[in-house]
């Protein structure tokens, strides 16, 4: 089976919808992507502040991707957009990928990055017939690994001193969910 990122599914759950992104979705985020503790915990403090008319074109090229999948995380409760999950560094030969996430304050401490994070590597393993997903967590991130390890992913190792953050280094741990971990556990180890 072929990972096809071209298509772009709407997944739905009992918390959060993950769906293509629309323009709707722009003043959400941006204010995700304003937010001060987002920009740390996703190693972007540093980047200057985003330019509207570059967001717009960014997020409005995104569901045309081929070798990509980036959704937007709508809370069901509210209708709006709290952040995005993306699958992307798609290696075909080793069935295998990256994964990055990031939820803004409208979306956190309510189990919505949990169930998006859930839904999406369902899609990975279950229908895209990935083999590896991983990712990258920054040590100053301790909720998202627990939200991480919460859903199956392994610690593998760290790679020291992988960003500067003001006059520190900081270490972030690499992780992973194989595709015979999630035909074990989907994504409740």
């Amino acid at each position: 089976m072929t990972a096809d990122f071209s298509h772009k599914p709407v997944l739905t759950g009992d918390l959060v919808r993950l769906r293509p992104f629309r323009p709707e979705d722009l003043p959400d985020i941006a204010a995700a992507l304003d937010d001060p503790e987002v920009r740390r915990l996703t190693g972007s403090e540093g980047h200057p502040a985003h330019d509207p008319d570059a967001l717009a074109r960014w997020y409005g090229s995104r569901n045309e991707q081929p070798d990509r999948l980036d959704l937007a995380v709508t809370d069901l409760a509210t209708g709006r957009c709290v952040g995005e999950v993306v699958l992307n560094e798609r290696d075909e030969a080793n069935r295998s990928c990256n994964f990055r996430t990031l939820i803004g304050p409208a979306g956190r401490n309510r189990g919505l990055g949990t169930e998006a994070l859930r839904l999406v590597l369902g899609h990975a393993f279950d229908h895209l017939g990935l083999h590896r997903v991983s990712l990258e967590v920054y040590a100053f991130n301790p909720r998202a690994r627990r939200v991480y390890e919460k859903v199956g992913f392994v610690a593998e190792g760290v790679l020291r001193q992988a960003l500067r953050d003001g006059d520190t280094w900081v270490d972030a741990t690499v992780m992973s969910v194989l595709a015979p971990e999630w035909a074990d556990h989907h994504g409740r180890p």
